[in-house]
């Protein structure tokens, strides 16, 4: 805010002249009501320095001898909030307010150098006369007169973005100010969409008055609570001096809010300065503590310091800016007229400047001095390259031609080329857009209990180095604030989530805020923050965390595995036995109890129940091609040819009773033919019905990679469900006959009768298969393998325990049963 002072100006009657547009003079508005806190008109007296080195520059170039000999620089200063008098006194010459009018040529205006805000009219003034102008704030003025000494805007938002996207600070805070405020977050909301970047909150400092001080106490305390409520831990300030953002800060000494704000993360934007008006100088700076910045390319000045120390600051009459800054910085007063030094608060003009805390005054050459530093010298360099060339065109013509001669916007050819290293050895040179070539480093702010301050350099934005080295930053340099222990902060909506789960968008929130669930059974998710997770390979499945994959065991009934062990002993155990049944037969075939049960068909039944115990090892090895194609088919027509040899045998005995009776036909029947043919029938229709199934759809070895989780079962598609029951289904239809004609001839006489163990073998045989097919449909992988080896051992033990152990007990235990009289003997 402009006051109605114009500022001193600090002169030398010298033949060019640089003018210096600095902030010097600042008007804050105090709402507390308190007396030591009335309006003031104040003065940022650490800006002091910008108008030091300015003087500092110049003075060295005209002491140097190589730079500009015979030729001597002054300058003028003008505060930038001053009116447009001051401002127009700059086209002056003679001390004399007459612009546009040569009244003199010792003091020629040939460029501007500081703070040039776009918005002022002197920009206007100074296109017109095409002065050079070098700005040392971010600007975004497209002049053909106009050199940016700093970074422009758009590479302060690319560290911000980079700084956030380094730590992972995804929810952040922004506190503008002004109309440079609403042109900060109209870009840096572009920027945050594109980079994934969440605001949590966006709040405006509004100016503050005596008139308005209720409101403006509401504003700040809603403010203060905006802060404090939210999750950010990051908080991006767009300030000119961090004022607004101390007298929020220093709300709870005021003892206007009841909180004190934790540890937050400042990230302010380049060119802010920690700077105090004189009645902070108690305010506390230790809530600025670890604060990150972005300011242009400096180094440290040999000499500035000695400067600063020995100069004798009060020897220059015209400096119109000293007395208030230092009153201010010293808390003393210029009595008017002078009385004692020794009374107290009274300025000797003999106070250090060293001894000031650096919200005050700092010693070391800030990045906007430097800049300062570096332009002043750029406009020298040009200057002695134009005295070069002047000679050389004086000495090809014999033409005198002097720089008193000079306008201004002669210099701009010789400053869009020059190119020199200054005293810190930096090259100083500007490319094709009048822009200093340069970058920004990231400075850590360390503050002390003093009020004094440090600011450590962090990590650099280079944007003309290689593409993995333009951001740069040191982790374990920066102090961060107390709250946070030295440990990195962490500012996002919503914690990251694990390995093993997946961000879910929360409903009518920014997208940086989700949940985090587990994932699905079958999927999973090996970073953090997943939107999505992913399903395994096929040979892999996640594990218990589900945050990676574990390669998946092939499963299938092997006779390695114990429940393999047990079937394949079962099915030899079995096999042996009736191996031993029918050796048995065929040791006494002669007896007749084996002669009275049809030895043929014994026979044929032993061995294809040998044939069933064997089959079921086919189900205990890899299915292969062979073993998937044949395994089904063998089972079904091995089973067939036995059934069918107990249906026969049942038939055979009802008819061999029914023959018995006087005049019956039957007795033609009964022989080895019929047995043969029932036999034979049987079995060649479930040939017939296993030939379509192989033909049509036969079955295959199949890979399942879905029944279960943690196994690929290797399995035997039966190829046609439908082809694989009518097998079942027409064995389950002999089964039923032979106990349907068993079940009617157990009533016969018991010593030619085994209809009674047939009726019984078929019962347990009929009560194992029709068990089958739904423990069969339950089940899945190897489990259902073992269901069916399971069943085709017992329905086949069934039969060679219920028909044969019966007749193996009379031969074997009780031979004095095995004679022709006991077996003619009949029971009613």
């Amino acid at each position: 805010m402009c006051t109605n002072q114009t500022g001193g100006k600090v002169e030398r009657k010298l033949r060019h002249k640089t003018g210096d547009v600095q902030s010097i003079h600042r008007t804050q508005m105090c709402i507390h009501r308190d007396a030591k806190y009335e309006e003031e008109t104040g003065v940022l007296t650490k800006y002091y320095q910008h108008i030091l080195t300015m003087i500092f520059a110049v003075k060295k170039i005209n002491e140097e001898h190589q730079l500009l000999p015979n030729i001597t620089l002054g300058f003028r200063i003008c505060d930038r909030y001053a009116g447009y008098h001051a401002k127009m006194d700059f086209f002056s010459s003679q001390n004399r307010f007459v612009p546009n009018y040569k009244c003199g040529f010792l003091n020629k205006l040939i460029s501007v150098v500081g703070t040039i805000d776009p918005g002022i009219s002197l920009i206007d003034f100074l296109d017109t006369y095409k002065v050079p102008q070098f700005s040392t704030g971010s600007s975004p003025n497209k002049s053909p007169f106009y050199y940016h000494m700093v970074p422009g805007e758009e590479l302060h938002y690319m560290g911000i973005i980079q700084l956030l996207l380094h730590f992972r600070w995804t929810w952040v805070g922004i506190l503008v100010y002004g109309f440079g405020g609403r042109t900060f977050q109209y870009l840096i909301f572009s920027l945050f969409a594109v980079h994934k970047i969440c605001v949590a909150f966006l709040d405006q400092f509004r100016p503050v008055y005596f008139t308005n001080s209720l409101e403006g106490l509401q504003l700040l305390v809603e403010t203060f609570r905006l802060l404090v409520n939210s999750k950010a831990q990051t908080v991006i300030i767009n300030d000119n001096n961090l004022s607004n953002l101390r007298w929020l800060l220093y709300l709870p000494e005021m003892e206007i809010v009841s909180i004190k704000l934790k540890g937050k993360v400042w990230i302010m934007v380049s060119q802010m300065g920690l700077a105090s008006f004189f009645y902070q100088k108690s305010w506390d700076i230790q809530v600025l503590h670890g604060a990150l910045s972005f300011a242009p390319y400096s180094n440290e000045v040999a000499g500035f310091q000695h400067f600063l120390q020995t100069r004798n600051h009060f020897s220059s009459k015209e400096d119109g800016f000293l007395k208030d800054v230092w009153e201010q910085a010293f808390g003393c007063v210029f009595p008017n007229p002078p009385v004692n030094e020794e009374t107290e608060d009274v300025c000797t003009g003999r106070e250090k400047l060293e001894t000031l805390p650096g919200v005050f005054f700092e010693m070391r050459m800030t990045s906007h001095s430097y800049s300062i530093y570096n332009a002043v010298y750029a406009v020298a360099h040009a200057l002695h390259a134009m005295k070069l060339s002047q000679q050389h065109r004086r000495n090809l013509s014999d033409k005198m031609f002097g720089l008193q001669d000079l306008q201004s916007w002669q210099l701009h050819f010789f400053l869009k080329r020059v190119s020199f290293n200054n005293s810190a050895g930096k090259e100083i040179s500007f490319d094709q857009n009048r822009k200093l070539i340069t970058g920004l480093e990231i400075e850590n702010w360390v503050t002390f209990s003093n009020q004094s301050f440090h600011r450590v350099k962090v990590g650099k934005l280079d944007p003309w180095a290689a593409e993995d080295k333009i951001f740069t930053i040191h982790e374990e340099a920066i102090s961060w604030p107390s709250t946070f222990n030295q440990t990195i902060p962490v500012s996002v909506c919503t914690e990251s989530c694990l390995p093993g789960y997946f961000k879910k968008k929360q409903e009518e929130k920014p997208f940086c805020c989700y949940d985090c669930l587990p994932c699905p059974k079958e999927k999973m998710s090996s970073k953090k923050d997943m939107n999505d997770c992913s399903k395994c390979p096929e040979d892999q499945y996640p594990n218990k965390d589900q945050d990676s994959c574990i390669s998946r065991k092939i499963s299938f009934l092997t006779y390695e595995e114990p429940m393999g062990i047990c079937l394949v002993t079962l099915a030899l155990f079995f096999t042996l036995c009736t191996s031993v049944v029918l050796t048995t037969f065929l040791k006494y075939h002669n007896t007749p109890i084996v002669k009275a049960n049809n030895r043929n068909l014994t026979y044929l039944l032993l061995i294809s129940l040998i044939l069933c115990f064997l089959c079921s090892l086919q189900f205990l090895v890899v299915p292969g091609n062979i073993i998937c194609l044949f395994r089904q088919i063998s089972f079904g027509i091995i089973f067939s040819v036995a059934v069918s040899s107990v249906l026969a045998k049942t038939i055979t005995v009802v008819l061999a009773f029914m023959a018995t009776k006087p005049g019956s036909r039957m007795r033609t029947w009964v022989g080895r033919r019929l047995a043969t043919c029932i036999v034979l029938s049987g079995s060649l229709i479930q040939v017939g019905i296993c030939m379509v199934w192989l033909f049509t759809f036969p079955p295959f070895p199949e890979i399942d990679t879905h029944s279960e989780i943690e196994e690929i079962i290797l399995q035997c598609n039966e190829g046609s469900t439908t082809m694989f029951y009518c097998v079942l289904g027409y064995m389950g239809f002999l089964a039923t006959a032979s106990f349907t004609v068993a079940f009617f001839s157990r009533n016969l006489p018991s010593s030619f009768n085994e209809a009674k163990c047939l009726t019984f073998s078929m019962l347990i045989f009929c009560s194992v298969w029709i068990s089958f097919v739904p423990s069969y449909l339950s089940t899945k992988g190897k489990y259902m393998v073992a269901v069916e080896v399971f069943s085709i051992l017992t329905s086949t033990a069934g039969l060679l325990v219920c028909i044969y152990f019966p007749k193996c007990y009379i031969i074997i235990i009780r031979p004095d049963l095995n004679k022709k009289e006991q077996l003619i003997k009949r029971k009613y």
